[in-house]
Order: C-alpha cells, then sequence, then structure tokens
C-alpha cells in the first residue's frame, strides 16, 4: 500500500458524473477546501486528496453566446457560476439560443444527452420582456 496517496495518473476516489438526476457532483479539496470540478489535481496546492461534494445543480448565467462551429443547427453555449464557487461552460436547452441571457436562472438538465462530455443545464425561470413605464406627461390630458 502507499499510505492513502494515489499515484499520478491515476483516477480519483470520487465519481462527479453530471448524468446523476438532480444535481452536479463537484470535488472539494480536503486540504485546502477549493471546490473544482473533472480534475484529477487541485488547482491550488496540488493535492489529488477530493470528497464528493453534492450540489443542487442551479447556477446563473454570467456570460452566453450561441455557437454555429461543426452543427447545422444554433446553440447557446454559456458560462454558468453556481453557489459552490464553480464557473462552467455549460450548453443550453429548452429555450431558443439567442433568448438566453445574462442573470437567467438556470438548473442542471438531468437526462440530457452529455456525449460530449459537456454539462447541460436549462432555463427554469425566463425573465418576462420588462416594458420601461412611460414617464408621466407633465401636463395631464384633461377631459373634453
Amino acid at each position: 500500500m502507499n499510505g492513502g496517496l494515489r499515484m499520478f495518473g491515476t483516477e480519483p476516489d470520487v465519481s462527479p458524473s453530471v448524468r446523476e438526476p438532480g444535481g452536479l457532483n463537484f470535488q472539494r479539496c480536503r486540504w485546502c477546501g477549493l471546490v473544482s470540478f473533472r480534475r484529477q489535481l487541485c488547482p491550488a496546492c496540488g493535492s489529488s486528496d477530493f470528497e464528493c461534494v453534492r450540489s443542487a445543480g442551479e447556477g446563473i448565467v454570467v456570460e452566453t453566446a450561441v455557437v454555429h462551429r461543426y452543427t447545422h443547427a444554433a446553440r447557446n453555449e454559456s458560462l454558468v457560476r453556481f453557489p459552490e464557487g464553480i464557473l462552467l461552460r455549460c450548453r443550453v436547452i429548452g429555450v431558443a439560443p439567442h433568448r438566453v441571457r445574462a442573470g437567467a436562472p438556470v438548473r442542471h438538465a438531468a437526462g440530457a444527452d452529455t456525449r460530449d462530455r459537456g454539462v447541460v443545464v436549462e432555463v427554469y425561470d425566463l425573465p418576462s420582456r420588462v416594458t420601461p413605464a412611460q414617464p408621466p406627461s407633465a401636463f395631464p390630458r384633461s377631459a373634453r
């Protein structure tokens, strides 16, 4: 035995699968506490000792882009910030790619197609279109 230490290049003990329903699994370094996603080594301290952390899978879109690369159909790829402090590039489904806006709440899409090993999220509360209020007129119309 190697005293609980893993050799470089071996798989960690956690399974950060995105295919589990109802949320995402992240990794938290047991040495420094940094939360990461799909890592062999901690980017801060270099440790390979991780614990699995379950997240609800809900986040906020920070930046959004419509992508046409490698497909005939457009898709949306956005940076999503999760409450655990993770910022991930995710594919957004459920709405037209051009309708996703920064600040939109999203959640993990359980059972979505993840052939490219990417995280797939869906918008669950699309902000309604806000119409600006009409400024009050200085001279209200009088009834004639």
